[in-house]
């Protein structure tokens, strides 16, 4: 699994140029009830994972600004028995990913997110296949069969843009 999501980080990392600033707007992802709030114009990109033993399409929307790449990322199962391990397989692939430890989580809570115990936010720190240093923020949560995952990747965060880019998710 985390074979297949790896080069989905090295994408979200190299799909946009870096931007002096952060300049938010709203996103609306295609086909989805999803609002969600990037500091920069993202680009597009769509594929075939494996995720939770089911070959799904997964859409990732991802933009760099001020040196952090931000990242959405979701799929749709098709069966709700397949959403609670999809989540469970998306963290524990951005832990490998990075070479870290499973890192602490917390409860995630977006507006009209469908409940489910692996709806949850973590802090990775760890490393690029090039060892460079990295933190990925990210989250997980679901909407009926759909699942989505949340991400700021950068050398080091800024708290303030992190929080602004969870407030800016919610359910039309």
């Amino acid at each position: 699994m985390s074979s297949r999501i790896l080069p989905g980080l090295a994408l979200a990392l190299g799909l946009s140029a870096c931007a002096p600033t952060l300049d938010w707007r709203e996103v609306r992802p295609e086909g989805s009830p999803l609002v969600a709030l990037f500091p920069c114009k993202p680009k597009t990109h769509a594929r075939t994972v494996e995720l939770a033993g089911a070959q799904v399409r997964m859409s990732l929307y991802a933009c760099t600004a001020g040196g952090h790449t931000y990242a959405l990322s979701l799929a749709d199962m098709g069966d709700p028995a397949l959403v609670t391990p999809a989540l469970r397989s998306l963290r524990e692939a951005t832990a490998a990913n990075l070479g870290a430890t499973s890192p602490a989580a917390q409860i995630l809570q977006v507006p009209g997110m469908t409940p489910n115990p692996q709806a949850l936010r973590v802090r990775v720190a760890g490393t690029l296949p090039d060892g460079q240093p990295i933190v990925q923020v990210a989250g997980y949560f679901a909407h009926a069969t759909r699942v989505h995952q949340v991400n700021v990747l950068g050398p080091n965060p800024p708290d303030e843009a992190v929080q602004t880019f969870f407030d800016g998710l919610r359910l039309r």
